[in-house]
């Protein structure tokens, strides 16, 4: 019988994908201090919103705010409205964060500890173990959205009762139909959340400063959004990784727009690619001395 490469002189039953479980770093990142705190705060932002409601004066002074007051005036108009409320208060900054914390602490922060090279002693195969490290944060990062938006739903529909969604950009929709665009809303930034996945998961693999990795994709996220507000750039914009970022408002327009949709979507995964090819790349050849 002939052997691979990958298990010339290894120990009897070794098997590279039997090593580093999924299950296993799902339960030690559900361990850290980081992952409570980022999921608690998912769940306490809602909440401190809807007790910030309730301070409401009802004052006719709005100081400029125009636009903003005007959603606030949704948001108390029904649970879902509140949900979209919290989720547009939220997509540009929070989510932003969140995400990168999740995708830019587990390499880095491996090898600060300096455990990183034993994880590799072990020995758990370079590409599996970012694999599974990737796959661990996405799904922390799925459970931190689903958790903000899922708060906001039942909190804003006890307080509020459960209304047909309103928006500035479209008529009423019933509860049903308004409830299957949310969710589309919530598909949609977790795809563009992909690319600061991408770019957090890259960094993290270059530098060994957790701290370095998170506010370096943070940074440039906000970088580009800047960017794109400068129309003096034209057509180059099309190509910032922030330029669709808010293409979700489209799905809740009447009609759907979807144009914008696919080409952010497509923007996103195209850029999420691209950032985790050069991590595996990277790690694959890199000499891992902490």
């Amino acid at each position: 019988m002939t052997k691979t490469s990958a298990t010339v002189g290894a120990a009897p039953g070794y098997r590279p994908s039997a090593t580093l479980p999924f299950g296993a770093e799902f339960r030690r990142q559900a361990s850290r201090r980081r992952t409570q705190l980022a999921l608690g705060f998912m769940v306490l932002l809602p909440l401190i919103i809807l007790i910030a409601f309730q301070f409401d004066s009802g004052g006719d002074d709005d100081n400029g705010r125009g636009e903003f007051a005007s959603l606030v005036e949704f948001a108390t108009t029904g649970g879902l409205n509140f949900t979209l409320f919290t989720i547009f208060v939220s997509a540009s900054f929070l989510l932003v964060v969140v995400v990168a914390l999740f995708c830019g602490d587990t390499v880095a922060s491996e090898a600060s500890w300096g455990s990183l090279r034993y994880l590799l002693a072990i020995p758990v195969p370079r590409a599996r173990l970012l694999t599974v490290k990737l796959l661990v944060a996405l799904t922390y990062s799925a459970i931190a959205l689903v958790l903000l938006a899922g708060t906001a739903l039942l909190a804003g529909t006890l307080r509020y009762g459960w209304s047909p969604l309103r928006s500035l950009v479209a008529a009423e929709l019933a509860p049903g139909e308004g409830l299957l665009r949310l969710l589309a809303v919530l598909g949609y930034l977790a795809v563009v959340m992909l690319v600061v996945a991408g770019l957090a998961f890259l960094l993290s693999v270059v530098t060994d400063a957790a701290l370095g990795a998170v506010g370096g994709a943070v940074l440039l996220w906000i970088l580009s959004s800047i960017l794109d507000q400068i129309t003096a750039l034209g057509v180059l914009r099309t190509f910032l990784p922030t330029h669709y970022s808010n293409a979700w408002l489209g799905l809740l327009s009447t009609p759907v727009q979807t144009d914008d949709v696919v080409r952010g979507c497509i923007s996103a995964i195209s850029y999420a690619t691209l950032f985790w090819g050069l991590a595996f790349w990277r790690f694959t050849r890199k000499d891992v001395t902490s």
